[in-house]
């Protein structure tokens, strides 16, 4: 009986660790995908990440090898968020093609204003360190962009099937103007502490979609 419970007690304390390990992992990713939407990459240091994760000072190589990989980590985590955002109004079948994409643009809107505009896009505060990050990088948030950009061209696709745009525009194009244009508006809306530049953005692209 006792060889019976020592057993089922040494199995047990493996899954408890696991699970802790990997929510102390989730605390971490959460707390640096919030700080390196706010200021960068290089910018963050590691016992800040640690701290508002409500960890242990100089607890973060138990969880991660290297700040390199933990970044890694934060691009895979934050286009997982941003991927299902989208989703949520890109596949949306109440709305219209175009009110979908009007959806999104208006959902992270309302998310810049709610975070007083401390916050911009993860994917494109890398894109403004891309010169002093690890080389590993750039193509990693190359394909995330080239995956929102796809989910794009299909919402606009879907829109041209529909009579919502001209059957001449090059949707792929679209989308991908869209993309430089969108990340450009953020970061602008973020300078200035306020939507103008984002709404801005908005009513030309549309503009763009009636030529």
């Amino acid at each position: 009986m006792n060889k019976e419970i020592i057993t089922k007690q040494q199995r047990g304390r493996p899954k408890k660790n696991l699970e802790e390990t990997e929510k102390n992992r989730l605390s971490l990713i959460f707390s640096g995908v919030s700080l390196l939407t706010q200021k960068g990459f290089e910018a963050t240091g590691l016992d800040e990440v640690t701290k508002k994760a409500g960890l242990p000072k100089g607890s973060f190589y138990a969880y991660y090898d290297s700040k390199e990989l933990f970044g890694l980590a934060l691009i895979d985590a934050y286009d997982d968020f941003f991927a299902k955002m989208l989703d949520r109004s890109y596949l949306n079948e109440a709305r219209t093609p175009l009110e979908r994409i009007n959806d999104f643009i208006m959902e992270a809107r309302t998310n810049m204003v709610r975070h007083n505009f401390d916050r911009g896009c993860l994917i494109g505060n890398l894109g403004q360190e891309i010169t002093v990050l690890p080389t590993i990088f750039r193509q990693k948030i190359v394909d995330v962009l080239c995956k929102w950009q796809k989910k794009t061209e299909v919402c606009l696709l879907k829109a041209q099937t529909n009579g919502e745009i001209s059957p001449n525009i090059n949707c792929a194009v679209k989308a991908k103007l869209f993309w430089i244009g969108w990340e450009g508006a953020i970061l602008r809306a973020k300078l200035e502490c306020e939507p103008g530049p984002i709404d801005v953005f908005k009513d030309d692209f549309e503009a763009g979609l009636k030529k």
